[in-house]
């Protein structure tokens, strides 16, 4: 069973950066599919980017050429490196792996404000 822990949020004006981490446990992360998804109160869990086992990526159009997805399979470990923040990338990120055709371990996320 995976066991994933975010960290690296905080608080951070618009323009600047930050860097997430999630380090996984009880299995090897290199095998999956993983992604970071975010969210904010009463609205739903959107998908933000996505890393295939092959190291190919995607990200959502809000993202794209801000965000930049990796991760270091020795390690264990998922990266968010998120640059030129924005007040709407305030929210609550979670990393999470897929298998079985669904999302299926999550962390309990690293809150990211923006002002």
């Amino acid at each position: 069973h995976v066991q994933l822990v975010e960290s690296g949020g905080g608080s951070v004006q618009v323009g600047g950066s930050l860097r997430l981490s999630c380090v996984a446990s009880g299995d090897t992360i290199g095998r999956y599919c993983m992604g970071w998804f975010r969210q904010i109160p009463d609205r739903e869990r959107e998908g933000v980017a996505g890393i295939e086992s092959d190291g190919s990526t995607s990200y959502a159009d809000s993202v794209k050429g801000r965000f930049t997805i990796s991760r270091d399979n020795a390690k264990n470990t998922l990266f968010l490196q998120m640059n030129s923040l924005r007040s709407e990338d305030t929210a609550l990120y979670y990393c999470t792996t897929f298998s079985s055709s669904a999302w299926r371990h999550w962390g309990q996320g690293t809150q990211v404000t923006v002002s």
